[in-house]
């Protein structure tokens, strides 16, 4: 079996990649690390774990991590962790995959861009690290990921956004000038750490958009989209905060170029498409909801195009913590160790 590592096992994506790794029948969890609850078995701090996950948490600088036998790490931290930890993991062997921004761009003036657009510090901790690193968007760099060690995992309204405007941007479906992404997500997307703006009674009966300024995925949105597209993309992005848990529902709209209509387009999302298990293509007419793909490492995508407005249309459906994060992993990691791409993650979800 293969043996992964989890840093930042605690929090709601190193846990929903504990419960895929669980469940998995080539991988073995074999070390948890986290920065609060250490010396606790993680079955302490999420009782449902109990008999399935006993492991002790431990502190990712502890010998006794570094010494837990590995062949790759799944770092599910916030920005800043991922690009101080690579070089450790990936100097004994390991092949490293990073949940946040650190590894999603593959230069230092690219990374500093996205850094500078959070307030971050835009020089990189680990700056010969980055020309090997690949974003990790299964459906489009899967031959670039069998051949990583380093990889960085894809924002959740990226996955959604660019699984959902990929083919129209590649083929010309939509006009690259005024492509617009209103995106709502559950609350689940701002993790566990308790704020103000999250609290129930906050929360409850209530939606808003957000970092309106400027999302920390819009770069990435628009990087990828626009070598597709060979040409520069630029997206207005309005993220959503809606009181549900889990589950992002991404509207995507554009122009609609001459002669371009929706069977020309459904056709060319279903042939794109073709060959990637997780990206289910329907037309206007097809039932449709997040909870068809909560649980599920599933994008559902509704193509709908507006022909009378003229208007190029794409409703994209993914689980912000499985397709969107932990279940993208996943699968990242069964390409990397050459196992089928669906293994573990081949399942229908949870409905209600």
């Amino acid at each position: 079996m293969t043996n992964v590592k989890i840093i930042g096992a605690t929090g709601y994506g190193g846990l929903g990649a504990i419960e895929i790794l669980l469940r998995h029948p080539e991988f073995r969890l074999t070390a948890v690390a986290a920065t609060q609850d250490i010396g606790k078995p993680i079955s302490a701090v999420w009782p449902y774990l109990e008999g399935f996950c006993d492991l002790l948490i431990l502190d990712a600088d502890a010998e006794e991590f570094g010494d837990a036998p590995a062949e790759a790490t799944i770092s599910a931290t916030p920005d800043g962790v991922g690009q101080a930890r690579a070089g450790t993991e990936l100097s004994a062997g390991r092949r490293f995959l990073d949940y946040s921004g650190d590894f999603r761009f593959n230069s230092s003036k690219l990374y500093a861009e996205y850094a500078s657009r959070l307030g971050r510090e835009p020089i990189h901790q680990a700056p010969d690290l980055l020309s090997r690193a690949v974003y990790g968007l299964s459906e489009l760099y899967r031959r670039e990921i069998a051949e990583a060690s380093l990889v960085g995992n894809p924002g959740c309204f990226a996955v959604s956004c660019i699984l959902g405007l990929a083919p129209a941007v590649k083929h010309g479906l939509v006009e690259a000038v005024g492509i617009i992404c209103d995106c709502k997500s559950g609350v689940s997307g701002a993790g566990k750490k308790p704020t103000p703006a999250h609290h129930y009674p906050e929360r409850y009966d209530s939606m808003s958009a957000y970092r309106l300024s400027g999302h920390q995925h819009v770069m990435e949105i628009e990087h990828e989209l626009s070598l597709l597209a060979e040409r520069d993309i630029r997206i207005a992005f309005t993220p959503q905060v809606v009181p549900m848990c889990r589950g992002i529902m991404s509207c995507l709209y554009g122009r609609l170029p001459q002669g371009v209509g929706q069977k020309r387009i459904i056709d060319c999302y279903r042939e794109f498409y073709a060959g990637d298990g997780f990206v289910l293509v329907k037309d206007a007419k097809a039932p449709a909801a997040t909870a068809d793909v909560r649980g599920s490492n599933r994008c559902l995508l509704i193509v709908a195009a507006d022909e009378r407005a003229g208007l190029f249309r794409v409703v994209s459906h993914i689980d912000n913590l499985v397709k969107g994060q932990a279940g993208s992993a996943v699968q990242n990691l069964n390409i990397m160790f050459g196992y089928p791409e669906g293994l573990g993650l081949d399942i229908p979800g949870a409905h209600p």
